[in-house]
């Protein structure tokens, strides 16, 4: 390796683990203090960095709280989920899916309902990220509904329009939340009623 190609390899791990670091404050941030507001001032303080450098990395305050979800979605296991929606049968599509969120869910459950408590409690940091993530679910919901409906596994009397929100209602936060936390069930039990609910609801 020359010595240029050296200099830039440094120089990209370098700023990888600086943007690792600031994530991690702001994670830390999230999940001790979700009530209160995010100064981009303390957190670059804590992460040592500047704050314009917060600003080179992310862009925006807006692009950090959304690097911020994806970094909550890595945590969690994210991938699970996606390799659930790529299985060619869609009722494995719906019981994974099911099941993987879940596992997702739980995976970062206090921080989770820390960053939709901000969104409510504080929408200049954190509600624009929120509404962006429930649009792609949205997105991912009709997706399978559709898939479901060209399988020939929905019931006659279920429209695509219709199971895109049951699905939306069952694959919430608030819905797993309720049962895990709300009914002290684990992940497990609750990804089977909810995949049971699915599948009454919708399936021939």
């Amino acid at each position: 390796m020359n010595a240029r190609k050296y200099e830039q390899r440094l120089r990209a791990e370098a700023a990888e683990e600086t943007r690792r670091r600031i994530l991690d404050v702001m994670y830390d941030r999230v999940s001790t203090a979700p009530a209160e507001t995010i100064s981009l001032d303390q957190v670059a303080r804590t992460a040592g960095v500047a704050r314009s450098t917060i600003y080179t990395i992310f862009e925006s305050r807006a692009g950090l709280f959304d690097a911020l979800f994806h970094h909550l979605l890595d945590r969690a296991g994210f991938e699970r989920i996606v390799t659930a929606v790529a299985h060619p049968d869609a009722r494995e599509h719906l019981r994974g899916s099911l099941r993987a969120g879940a596992e997702v869910y739980a995976s970062e459950r206090d921080v989770t309902r820390a960053v939709y408590s901000m969104a409510a409690l504080n929408p200049d940091a954190m509600a624009g990220t929120v509404r962006r993530d429930e649009q792609g679910r949205a997105e991912g919901m009709r997706h399978l509904a559709q898939r479901l409906a060209d399988q020939d596994l929905l019931r006659p009397d279920v429209t695509v329009e219709e199971a895109t929100d049951i699905l939306y209602v069952i694959t919430s936060f608030d819905t797993f939340d309720l049962l895990h936390t709300g009914r002290a069930r684990a992940p497990e039990t609750v990804a089977d009623r909810l995949i049971t609910m699915a599948e009454r609801a919708l399936l021939r």
